[in-house]
């Protein structure tokens, strides 16, 4: 499922398919920026987004073989909440 197909099963619960659009417009902004000041977000029953960071290592060119160093980054994480991997079983 893409964004607008997301937003059109939103726009089945909500009024329109515009008030649908701006609720996960907003969600995923929040989220965003939740992030980018380091804060742990969860959502009881659904899942914690948050971010994690990578350490610096070494790795390789798959061309070339070549050894190459790769630097530490903070990318972001999500885990799911119990409710949510119960009902994917």
């Amino acid at each position: 499922m893409n964004k607008s197909e997301l937003i059109s099963e939103m726009a089945k619960n909500m009024n329109s398919k515009k008030e649908a659009e701006a609720a996960l417009d907003s969600l995923l902004a929040t989220v965003t920026q939740g992030l980018k000041k380091g804060d742990k977000i969860t959502l009881t029953g659904f899942g914690t987004f948050k971010v994690s960071k990578r350490k610096a290592r070494t790795g390789r060119n798959p061309r070339t073989g070549e050894a190459i160093k790769i630097k530490a980054r903070k990318v972001p994480q999500f885990t799911a909440g119990k409710a949510l991997k119960a009902s994917v079983v």
